[in-house]
């Protein structure tokens, strides 16, 4: 019997996403094949992370195209962006814990395409008088980063509705966290 690759990726990402340290005993079961079956596909953990990692990137690089990230006002692509990236948010969310994939010369240059994107985004927001420019356009992304997979850990864990991911993350990052006073 032939074994599904995505299946079993998509099995493992959504076993790792709600439980980072699984094993790969754990993850075969999830995903219907034997340990053996598994070790034939990904020879360890770290090969099965960089299978996650290239559909991570090809997941990402996905929503950013459905986004239109070039239409319209840049806070509407910021929202349209969050949106589309909500079904890899967990995903990403592991991804982003696996240190060895952001070190040293192995980087996967995935990671930088979808880096200058986003960042061109917020550029773009910034030439046209919408978002602040005393936060760096780098730093608005790893902020964005940052607040997927924190909304990502928050609904896997329960304590925010799922349907609330896109409005709590836009809004947040678009927002700030300080309050405005109203004139």
């Amino acid at each position: 019997m032939a074994v599904d690759r995505d299946h079993v990726l998509r099995s493992a990402a959504a076993l790792l996403t709600r439980r980072a340290t699984a094993t790969m005993d754990e993850v075969a079961k999830a995903a219907g094949i034997s340990r053996a079956t598994l070790h034939r596909h990904f020879a360890g953990r770290d090969a099965l992370v960089r299978a996650l990692e290239a559909l991570g990137i090809a997941e990402c690089e996905a929503a950013l195209d459905a986004a239109r990230l070039d239409e319209g006002r840049a806070s509407e692509a910021v929202r349209r962006l969050v949106r589309e990236i909500e079904p890899a948010a967990g995903l990403l969310a592991f991804l982003y814990t696996e240190n060895q994939l952001f070190e040293g010369e192995e980087q996967n240059q995935g990671w930088a395409r979808i880096d200058d994107r986003v960042a061109a985004l917020f550029r773009r927001g910034q030439a046209d008088g919408e978002f602040r420019i005393d936060l760096t356009p780098a730093w608005l992304t790893e902020a964005l980063y940052g607040l997927l997979a924190s909304g990502a850990w928050a609904v896997t864990e329960g304590r925010v509705a799922r349907q609330d991911f896109t409005h709590m993350i836009a809004e947040l990052l678009l927002g700030g966290a300080l309050r405005r006073e109203e004139p």
